[in-house]
This record gives structure tokens, C-alpha cells and sequence, in this order.
């Protein structure tokens, strides 16, 4: 009987443990698309709001 219930228990198991890889996945991409719009948008207030006087780059590089 416990074979039995092993045999059903490993498929659940896998079914969630799939669940929370995507779930994790989906949460750090989503992460990371708001990390990538936030660096463009202070990109570009540098880019604009860069100094008239010098070499004109805002940016150390």
C-alpha cells in the first residue's frame, strides 16, 4: 500500500514543484522588466538633463 500511494504522490509533487519554478520565474522576470524601464527612464532624464559646458557626457566612463 505505501508503493501505491508513492506512485501517486511523485507526480503531484512534480506537477507542483513546476508550479513554484514558474511562479519564481515569472516573479523575477517581472523584477527585473521593472528594473530595466527604471534604468531607461534615468537614462534619459540624463541624457536630456545633461550639462551644456565640458564634454557634455553626464556619465563617467
Amino acid at each position: 500500500m505505501t508503493f501505491r500511494r508513492l506512485i501517486i504522490m511523485v507526480p503531484l509533487l512534480l506537477v507542483l514543484l513546476l508550479v513554484l519554478i514558474l511562479f519564481g520565474a515569472g516573479f523575477a522576470l517581472k523584477i527585473l522588466w521593472w528594473i530595466a524601464i527604471a534604468v531607461l527612464v534615468l537614462w534619459l532624464i540624463g541624457f536630456i538633463a545633461r550639462p551644456k559646458a565640458g564634454s557634455g557626457r553626464w556619465y563617467r566612463w
